[in-house]
């Protein structure tokens, strides 16, 4: 009989429900991943030919109600609207996993939150170091290599990745999730900027009436919809980002049927419907039209590709994502288990963990979204970010595939062996008595 791994054992096996629901998600991410990855090979092949004028004139056009501070330009529309449904899966993730996921419990909710804060703590002091002495407002892009894109970063594990342990694959989504929050508190807190009280407050009234629609469960889309919207534009309208909406109403929506009911026992609540019909608009629509729209960078050839990464926005971005992020993860994991003393669980080894966190180096949507923030849509230096944010996050996911694909073909061969254990003694080794 299998006993449960000690409580002092880091990327111990997780419960079945949180086995299968990653599978799940690996499952789904490998199409939304493809269609980011086609949307970006788009957007840089159509900026890159003579027709670029016209990608940069649909970018551009301006639509919306004046009246509402609502006449964006399409790229705006984007990036504030189509990722507060990005934003709002996030968010209802985030709930999930902290209210009725593994992550409940403190102790295995404390590594993913130590190796997230420091997967966002180093790639950003590497930025700051780089930039010290750039000038021209370069540091307000320190926030840029802090985020690690979920679809992108799970999409390239479930590709290359067939027989790593599910704790190892369940680590990676768990930090990008509480990632995914701390990179929603800075856009809140670093990048409002004229903060209107009035809107901000009336804001309150339509997500109040979601969340008590919600809690009855309550699912009449033309009820919910509205409410959404009207608080998605009064943020927008306060100047915090209006992707923060989108977390505010995750935040409302019931992960369990009923708390007093029985816990996180008692049932799903409707995160879980909302979740399974909303990822497939996110990851499949909002995520790759975004991205269609903010990767159209015109390079201008490999000459005018090495001059953006001789821009050292650009170059802080790459070492952020690339060397910050890697020794972040890694050495606040290592930490955890220095001083916790807790060690890996005995199936795995910490060239497994080095190799998912130079994968959480792969920082694509919400870099793209905080270099906009930082310096604004169109400009040069915004220009100069997607080229080292495209750099960086490539370079990322061909090291992690490299070290992930070896540790994958160890993984097979330890399943192999133990198929043929198995078919020779009729019982597998872990369940052998020694004597």
């Amino acid at each position: 009989m299998t006993t449960a791994p000690p409580n002092n054992t880091l990327f111990s096996r997780g419960s079945w429900p949180e086995a299968s629901r990653v599978a799940h998600l690996l499952r789904g991410e490998t199409l939304g991943g493809a269609l980011l990855l086609v949307a970006t090979v788009a957007a840089l092949v159509w900026a890159n030919t003579p027709a670029s004028g016209a990608y940069e004139t649909l970018r551009d056009f301006t639509f919306g109600p004046h009246a509402l501070h609502l006449d964006l330009s399409v790229g705006q529309w984007a990036a504030d609207g189509l990722l507060a449904i990005f934003f709002f899966v996030a968010g209802l993730e985030v709930k999930r996993e902290f209210v009725a996921g593994d992550l409940r419990d403190p102790r295995r909710a404390a590594l993913p939150v130590m190796a997230a804060l420091g997967g966002m703590a180093v790639p950003a002091l590497v930025y700051l170091l780089v930039n010290l002495n750039t000038g021209d407002g370069a540091l307000q892009g320190w926030a840029i290599p802090t985020a690690t894109d979920i679809a992108f970063a799970l999409a390239v594990l479930a590709v290359i990745s067939t027989h790593l342990p599910i704790a190892l694959r369940t680590f990676l989504l768990t930090l990008a999730v509480v990632d995914d929050l701390f990179a929603i508190a800075i856009i809140a807190v670093f990048f409002t900027s004229g903060l209107a009280i009035t809107p901000l407050l009336l804001a309150l009234l339509p997500l109040a009436a979601f969340g008590w629609l919600v809690q009855r469960r309550v699912r009449t889309w033309w009820l919910l919809v509205p409410l959404a919207l009207a608080t998605w534009a009064l943020v927008h309208a306060s100047g915090v980002h209006a992707t923060v909406a989108g977390v505010l109403l995750a935040f409302t929506v019931p992960v369990v049927r009923s708390q007093a009911a029985g816990g996180p026992d008692a049932g799903p609540g409707l995160a879980e419907h909302f979740e399974h019909r909303l990822r497939p608009l996110s990851s499949g629509f909002a995520v790759p039209v975004f991205a269609f729209f903010a990767a159209g960078v015109t390079v201008g050839g490999l000459s005018g590709f090495g001059d953006a990464l001789t821009d050292k926005v650009a170059i802080g971005i790459v070492l952020g994502l690339v060397v910050g992020k890697t020794v972040g993860v890694f050495g606040a994991t290592w930490l955890v288990s220095r001083f916790t003393r807790a060690g890996l669980d005995p199936s795995l080894r910490w060239v497994d963990v080095f190799g998912v966190s130079v994968l959480a180096g792969i920082g694509f949507t919400v870099s793209l979204l905080i270099g906009e923030l930082a310096f604004g849509l169109g400009s040069l230096r915004d220009e100069h970010v997607k080229v080292g944010v495209l750099t960086g996050s490539v370079v990322a996911a061909l090291l992690a595939a490299v070290i992930l694909r070896l540790r994958n073909a160890h993984y097979r061969r330890v399943a192999k062996t133990e198929e043929l254990d198995l078919d020779r003694d009729g019982v597998p080794d872990i369940y052998q008595q020694s004597d």
